[in-house]
């Protein structure tokens, strides 16, 4: 196809983007998203692999996953009177909300930095997005945000609770009157709630314009992409409508529902990654020249001496463990790295290299 089709016919907005870009982690220690570190105990392996052998995958997967559904409402304590949707990863979610809400000069709005695909999502579905500074702590500034509600009337507001990138969980008074002024729908993603000891789920009906997104991602079950989405029926039948039939695979079904009756594994895999979480902020806290910020994820946000990120992680690659390289020259993230929690052996590893390349 010519340039000039291309030109002609592709959003001017979309041509400008560059692809989400996931870096190859070939022979590295991958401590760079948010990954539980740990596979499977064996016998549970085992188990599951059988059952897959008994799955079939010439006919179409029950398209409202009911199995794993009422899994997850026992496991998740999601309020009986409130309706579940799943998607593929929190991601489509988030697009299937935007989809749903989008139209000429609607706002999606979002404090910053946060989670990236807020800001993308509201522009490839035609949304326009705002986003309102967090302090120089990354706390919420609450005023600022109530003003840009007040001043741009948004469709909906996206809270990563804890945040993404920063880790930290917002004050609960400020989001309580964020979700009290918005004419629209807020939406706390839990994609951390594993490792955060606070969650808004049992506080659905609450508030009408309340609804709560987690994945199933950081508990340990990533490479199953299944998110949910939990809230008033009212507002889930309508984004029904939208989600594409049959977005939850058979073998993603029958695995999730494994998995969930076996949750006890990935709750002592969560509970351990929360012990090494505070020993690795101990151990960050020590060296000179970094400041760990607190983390209520399986992450932790780092920052180093001025013009040193990239240098420290192109340091720490050659070492064999591949953190994320947040830096952005005049951005909150300048000199900015991230490192996600991973075994006692990979944080030992990724501590010695630290200290070495610093």
């Amino acid at each position: 196809m010519s340039a000039e089709k291309i030109q002609h016919w592709i959003r001017p907005e979309i041509r400008e983007l560059a692809p989400y870009h996931v870096p190859d982690s070939s022979g590295l220690i991958k401590m760079d998203a948010m990954e539980n570190p740990y596979s499977w105990p064996e016998d549970l392996h085992g188990e599951w692999l059988g059952m897959l052998a008994d799955t079939v995958v010439n006919r179409y997967p029950d398209p409202q996953a009911r199995e794993v559904q009422k899994k997850l409402r026992a496991v998740m304590k999601i309020p009986a009177d409130m309706e579940v949707m799943l998607g593929n990863g929190s991601d489509e979610l988030i697009q299937i909300i935007a989809l749903a809400l989008s139209a000429p000069g609607r706002v999606l709005l979002a404090p910053e930095p946060t989670f990236s695909m807020y800001r993308m999502i509201a522009l490839f579905t035609g949304m326009q997005f705002v986003g309102v500074p967090l302090r120089d702590d990354f706390s919420l500034d609450a005023s600022a945000m109530l003003d840009a509600i007040q001043q741009h009337q948004p469709a909906v507001v996206f809270l990563a609770y804890p945040n993404n990138p920063t880790g930290n969980l917002f004050d609960g008074a400020q989001v309580d009157a964020i979700i009290k002024a918005s004419p629209g729908l807020v939406v706390i993603d839990e994609a951390y709630h594993a490792f955060a000891g606070d969650s808004y789920m049992s506080r659905l009906g609450s508030a009408d314009n309340l609804l709560v997104m987690r994945t199933l991602s950081k508990m340990g079950l990533a490479g199953l992409r299944l998110g949910f989405l939990a809230g008033p029926p009212s507002w889930l039948r309508e984004f029904e409508k939208i989600r594409l039939p049959y977005n939850i695979n058979v073998l993603t079904q029958v695995s999730v529902a494994f998995a969930l009756e076996h949750v006890e594994v990935f709750d002592a895999q969560t509970a351990a990654i929360r012990t090494s979480r505070e020993q690795m902020m101990s151990e960050l806290q020590r060296i000179d020249s970094v400041r760990p910020y607190p983390s209520r994820a399986n992450f932790i946000l780092f920052r180093v001496p001025r013009g040193r990120a990239t240098p420290i992680f192109e340091g720490l690659k050659r070492a064999g463990i591949l953190i994320k390289n947040l830096h952005r020259a005049d951005s909150p993230l300048a000199d900015c790295l991230r490192v996600t929690v991973g075994t006692p052996e990979e944080n030992t590893r990724f501590l010695a290299a630290l200290q070495h390349v610093m």
